[in-house]
């Protein structure tokens, strides 16, 4: 009897360990089974993950391209804008696309005002100053070209010094150390200050009174005015 249920109980066993082993492959093929389709499916997202980035890259480049072409050709209208309004204001000097204010003359990137008032030197900066501009400063060679065409008599320049100097020819003027560097508050009786008179740089008093002349940067030209201000019957607005 014992035997019997030895016989039986090693049979039961080995059976309930083919099932266990065949349980254990069914679970395993699932394991493998899903391991693969999630393999496969991490493979894609990679895939499409690589994919987008260089979408994205080729969509930053052509972004890039196309903001240089966008550049490019704002400052070449620009360009052409200002080009246009220079000649535009040489036939009307109150030309409406002219980047400066009323009374003012422009050359090139600065405006210039010559004032009939007669201030002292320190006075005059201010008055420029209450502008947003400064003392005419002689620093390039076109300025100075502008500015001998005027032919001037007496106005006060950036120019200030600690001591009298003789005059000096305008054209030296514009290697001269003597511009405008300190703050207004720093002219004092002891100093003299600069002024022009034809194609003269003299030194004075900066307490003597003499007309002057302010410069400040010009606004830029606007392109859309200015471009279509010109009308197909060849006249101006």
């Amino acid at each position: 009897m014992s035997e019997e249920i030895t016989y039986a109980d090693l049979k039961f066993q080995d059976s309930s360990r083919k099932e266990n082993i065949h349980e254990f492959d069914r679970v395993g093929i699932k394991v493998y089974t899903t391991l693969k389709i999630e393999t496969g499916k991490l493979n894609k997202m990679q895939i499409f993950k690589e994919e987008l980035q260089r979408n994205v890259s080729l969509q930053l480049i052509h972004n890039k391209n196309s903001s240089k072409m966008i550049r490019d050709l704002s400052i070449t209208l620009q360009e052409i804008a200002t080009k246009l309004c220079h000649e535009l204001y040489k036939r009307e000097p109150d030309h409406k696309c002219k980047p400066c204010p009323k009374a003012w003359m422009w050359h090139e990137d600065s405006c210039y005002i010559l004032s009939d008032h007669y201030e002292t030197w320190q006075k005059s900066v201010m008055f420029c100053s209450a502008q947003n501009a400064s003392l005419l400063t002689i620093k390039n060679k076109s300025v100075l070209e502008f500015i001998k065409s005027k032919k001037l008599r007496k106005y006060w320049l950036g120019l200030s010094n600690g001591e009298y100097q003789d005059y000096q020819n305008l054209d030296e003027t514009i290697i001269s150390s003597n511009w405008l560097t300190r703050r207004r508050n720093d002219v004092n009786d002891r100093m003299s200050c600069g002024y022009i008179d034809t194609q003269y740089v003299y030194y004075t008093d900066c307490t003597s009174r003499m007309r002057f002349i302010c410069e400040k940067l010009a606004n830029p030209v606007e392109v859309k005015s200015t471009l279509l201000s010109e009308i197909p019957d060849g006249k101006y607005s």
